[in-house]
C-alpha cells in the first residue's frame, strides 16, 4: 500500500505538471495517466474504461447536445438580441451582459453562453467607442460564476454530484451558494471590478474594423486573354501568387455576381473585384495577364479613377460584393475551431465550402499581412464572403461564430417555443423526482434530434470530446488515489493544520486549494482529484460532506486567476488583446469575493 501511495502521487504530478506545461492536449494528458494508472496495477482492467458510461460523463455530454439545440432553437439569440437595447453606459453594459450570461450559464454550458454572447459584447464595445478589453473579462468570468447556480451549469457541479453518499444533488441544490457568489460576484465586477481590467486602446477607434474597400481593385480579362474560356478554378491555379488575393464578384454586362464559383467560366471583358495587397496584385496582374480597371473605395472621393466602374455607376465596395443571397460577415475563432494554426489556403475554404476569407483582425487591428502568410489563432476576427443558404452552417462546422453587427441569425425563431418547451420540460421531470437527471437530460437531447431542432451530425459536433475523454479517464485515476490511500494521506497532512480550528478554516482550505489548482489543470480534473481528499477531511474532522462537496464545486468553477484555468479565460484572451498576467487584476479580489461568501454560505446551508 506505501509503494502505492507514491507511485500514484507520481502519476499525478507528472499529469499535474503536463497539463501546466500545456504542450500536449489534456485529453490526451488524461489518457497517458489511465494508461499509468492501469499498467502499474493500481486499477482493475475491468474498472479501466468504466469512466466512459459514468452518469456524470454521459450528462456532460447530453447538456452540451441541449446547450446547441437551444441555439438552433433561437432562444439564446432571442436573448442577446435584447442587449442591443442597453445604451453606451459603461457599467449598464457590464451589468446587464454579466447577468444575462450568468443566467444563460445555469443551464447551458458555460462556455457555450459565452461564445455566444462574446460577439454582442465586442458589438457594443465597437458601438460605444470602447475597447472589448474592458467587457469581455468580466463577461468571461460571470459565465464561472453563473455556472455554480445549478447541477447542469458546469461539469465540475456534475462530477461532485456523484460523489455524493446520500445520492446524487438535485439540479437546483447549488442554487442557494450558487445564488449568494454570483450575484456578490456580479455586483462587484459592475459596481467596481471592470475598472481593473487592461485598457487596451481600440486601434478601431470606434469606427468599422474592417473597410471592404480599402484593398479592393477591378481587373478586367482584355481582349485574347489565355484565361478566357477557361475557368476561374484555373486562372487561380495558374501560379504562385493567388495565395493572397480574394476574388469578391464577377462583373459582367453590368451583372454583378458576387462570391463566383471557382467553376465559372471566364469571357473577354469580364471584369474580377479582388482583394488583394499591393504585392499580391501587381504579382498576379505579371502573370495573368489581367490588365487594372480601376480601384473601389468605400469612401465617395471626387477621383474618377477610384469612383468609375466600368460601364456602371460608382458603389460602395461592400454594397458591390453582397446580395440578398450573398454577405459579408465577421466571425470569431472559437477555441475549439480547426482553423487554429493554419492558413485559408492549406483548408482550401474557397473549393470547399464555397467561402472566402475577405480579412483577418487580431486584437483589434486589422492584420495588413498577405492571407497566405496568416496562421490562425483563437479569437482573431475575420470577415468571410459567402452565401447567406449555407453560411451559418459552414461557420458552425469550422468553429467560428458570427457576429451580432452584420445580423446573422443564431437559430430558427419558429422553433423558439419548441426547443424552450422540450429544455423546461426536462427541468421539470427532474426537479419532480420522477426522472434522474442523466436520463431526463438524455432524453431531451434525443427529443431534439427527432423533432429537428438540431440534426444527429451537429449533436456529434456539439459535444466537446476532449471535455468528455478528459473525464472518463481522470474518473478511474481519481478513483486510485482514493482506493491507494492517497486521498486519505493527503487529508491527513491538511488535518495537521486544520485540526482544533473552526469549521471555517478547513472548508476555506478546501476552497482556496480547488480555486488554486483549477487555475493550472482544468477544472473538472480539479474536482475529481480533491473531492476524495475533501470527503477524507471530514470524515476525520466530523464536517457535513455535503459542504466539503460543494466546497470544491465552488473551488473548481471559479478560476479566475489565469487564461489556462478555463475555458472562457482562454476564449477571450485574443480578442480582448488581454496578457497572461492581466487576469490577477480582476480574478485576485474576484477570488476574495467568492470566498468571504461562499464560505459562510456553505456551513449555513449544508454545514
Amino acid at each position: 500500500m506505501f509503494a502505492d501511495h507514491w507511485m500514484v502521487f507520481l502519476i499525478l504530478g507528472l499529469t499535474l505538471a503536463l497539463f501546466v506545461w500545456n504542450r500536449l492536449r489534456f485529453d490526451v494528458v488524461a489518457m497517458l495517466a489511465l494508461l499509468a494508472v492501469a499498467l502499474t496495477g493500481l486499477i482493475e482492467a475491468d474498472q479501466l474504461f468504466a469512466g466512459f458510461g459514468h452518469p456524470a460523463v454521459i450528462t456532460v455530454a447530453a447538456v452540451l447536445v441541449i446547450s446547441q439545440g437551444l441555439v438552433n432553437g433561437g432562444v439564446v439569440d432571442a436573448v442577446a438580441r435584447l442587449l442591443g437595447k442597453v445604451g453606451h453606459n459603461a457599467v449598464l453594459q457590464v451589468i446587464t451582459l454579466t447577468l444575462v450570461v450568468a443566467l444563460c450559464s445555469g443551464f447551458i454550458n458555460n462556455v457555450g453562453a459565452l461564445a455566444l454572447l462574446m460577439p454582442v459584447a465586442i458589438w457594443m464595445s465597437r458601438e460605444s467607442g470602447r475597447s472589448p478589453s474592458l467587457l469581455l473579462m468580466p463577461l468571461a468570468f460571470g459565465s464561472l460564476l453563473g455556472g455554480t447556480i445549478t447541477l447542469i451549469g458546469t461539469p465540475p457541479n456534475i462530477i461532485i454530484a456523484s460523489y455524493r453518499e446520500a445520492g446524487s444533488f438535485g439540479l437546483f441544490d447549488f442554487a442557494p451558494v450558487g445564488l449568494a457568489i454570483t450575484a456578490a460576484g456580479l455586483a462587484f465586477i459592475g459596481l467596481a471590478g471592470w475598472r481593473l481590467t487592461p485598457k487596451r486602446d481600440d486601434p478601431a477607434g470606434g469606427e468599422k474594423l474592417f473597410s471592404v474597400g480599402e484593398y479592393v481593385t477591378e481587373l478586367k480579362v482584355p481582349e485574347g486573354s489565355a484565361y478566357a474560356g477557361s475557368t476561374l478554378h484555373n486562372l487561380l491555379t495558374s501560379g504562385d501568387t493567388d495565395e493572397g488575393l480574394v476574388v469578391l464578384a464577377l462583373i459582367r454586362d453590368d451583372e454583378t455576381s458576387p462570391a463566383p464559383s471557382t467553376f465559372s467560366v471566364l469571357r473577354e471583358g469580364d471584369v474580377l473585384l479582388v482583394e488583394a495587397d499591393t504585392e499580391s496584385l501587381q504579382a498576379f496582374i505579371e502573370h495573368s495577364g489581367l490588365v487594372l480597371a480601376t480601384t473601389v473605395s468605400d469612401d465617395n472621393v471626387d477621383d474618377d479613377e477610384s469612383q468609375q466602374a466600368p460601364g456602371q455607376p460608382a458603389k460602395a465596395a461592400e454594397d458591390r460584393v453582397t446580395t440578398d443571397d450573398v454577405r459579408l460577415t465577421e466571425a470569431v475563432i472559437a477555441p475549439s475551431s480547426r482553423l487554429i494554426g493554419r492558413s485559408a489556403n492549406r483548408l482550401n475554404l474557397r473549393e470547399r465550402y464555397g467561402l472566402n476569407i475577405v480579412a483577418v483582425a487580431r486584437q483589434g487591428q486589422r492584420l495588413k499581412q498577405r492571407l497566405a502568410d496568416i496562421r490562425f489563432r483563437s479569437g482573431d476576427i475575420l470577415l468571410v464572403q459567402g452565401h447567406e443558404e449555407n453560411l451559418l452552417s459552414t461557420l458552425q462546422a469550422l468553429g467560428c461564430l458570427p457576429l451580432a453587427e452584420r445580423g446573422l441569425t443564431l437559430g430558427k425563431q419558429n422553433k423558439l417555443w419548441l426547443a424552450t418547451g422540450l429544455f423546461v420540460g426536462a427541468i421539470v421531470l427532474i426537479v419532480s423526482g420522477w426522472l434522474a437527471p442523466p436520463v431526463a437530460l438524455v432524453a431531451c437531447a434525443v427529443a431534439m434530434v427527432l423533432v429537428r431542432l438540431i440534426d444527429a451530425s451537429d449533436a456529434y459536433r456539439s459535444i466537446d470530446w476532449p471535455v468528455i475523454v478528459l473525464l472518463a479517464a481522470m474518473i478511474p485515476v481519481g478513483q486510485a488515489l482514493e482506493t491507494t490511500g492517497g486521498a486519505a494521506l493527503i487529508a491527513d497532512q491538511v488535518l495537521a493544520i486544520a485540526e482544533g480550528q473552526a469549521a471555517w478554516v478547513a472548508v476555506t482550505i478546501i476552497l482556496v486549494g480547488t480555486m488554486l489548482l483549477s487555475n493550472v489543470v482544468n477544472n473538472a480534473a480539479a474536482a475529481i482529484l480533491v473531492a476524495p481528499i475533501a470527503l477524507g477531511i471530514s470524515a476525520q474532522l466530523g464536517l457535513a460532506s455535503d459542504a466539503v462537496l460543494m466546497a470544491v464545486a465552488v473551488g473548481a468553477s471559479c478560476a479566475f486567476l489565469t487564461p489556462i484555468g478555463h475555458q472562457s479565460n482562454a476564449l477571450v484572451m485574443e480578442p480582448g488583446g488581454y496578457r497572461f498576467g492581466d487576469y490577477w487584476r480582476l480574478g485576485l479580489p474576484l477570488s476574495m469575493v467568492v470566498t468571504v461568501v461562499g464560505v459562510p454560505m456553505i456551513l449555513w446551508v449544508w454545514g
